[in-house]
């Protein structure tokens, strides 16, 4: 077992880990955050996506040991105080874009990310780039039009948060 600290969602941790466990593993079963989702486990479907340090990463497929000292946001870390859903999620309902749900949390972070990435040409942003963005994600329920529409719906609101808690962390 090794010691890790871990910046997650605004709140710092201190845990004993096994070198070996993922960072899905740590979120889920340690901390709580079920919202990421255990799906494909070789990082094909996005479904574990979180941010790390603001970047969109699988889970799935990374030590919970690489991200020591890391800045870590799940689908949990997005909503607003109260619980009141975040621009994204709140585009994703609105666009019919969550269906079954299952992959929403991935999707969700990486429209986060890819805003926040993107927050000063968000008028320029065109479909292309959107879908090749979420390339990563697999989704059975939607066809992916309306995951495209959601994020054209956020394109227009105040998103922050993908590198949020970088600045928590300093």
């Amino acid at each position: 077992m090794v010691k890790l600290k871990l910046h997650v969602n605004g709140r710092d941790y201190e845990l004993d880990v096994d070198p070996r466990e993922s960072l899905l593993t740590v979120l889920r079963d340690r901390l709580g955050l079920i919202g990421v989702k255990k799906s494909c486990g070789v990082g094909e479907c996005g479904a574990c996506t979180v941010l790390l340090n603001g970047v969109p990463t699988d889970s799935c497929l990374t030590l919970a040991v690489w991200a020591e000292g890391q800045c870590v946001r799940t689908v949990e870390g997005v909503a607003r105080p109260e619980g009141e859903l975040s621009p994204v999620q709140r585009a994703y309902v609105e666009a019919g874009a969550v269906q079954c749900g299952f992959c929403t949390p991935g999707l969700v972070m990486t429209t986060t990310a890819f805003l926040e990435q993107n927050k000063d040409r968000l008028a320029s942003v065109t479909r292309e780039e959107i879908k090749r963005a979420h390339a990563g994600h697999l989704c059975r329920c939607t066809g992916y039009e309306m995951i495209t529409e959601a994020v054209e719906l956020a394109l227009g609101r105040e998103v922050k948060g993908a590198a949020e808690c970088l600045e928590i962390s300093k």
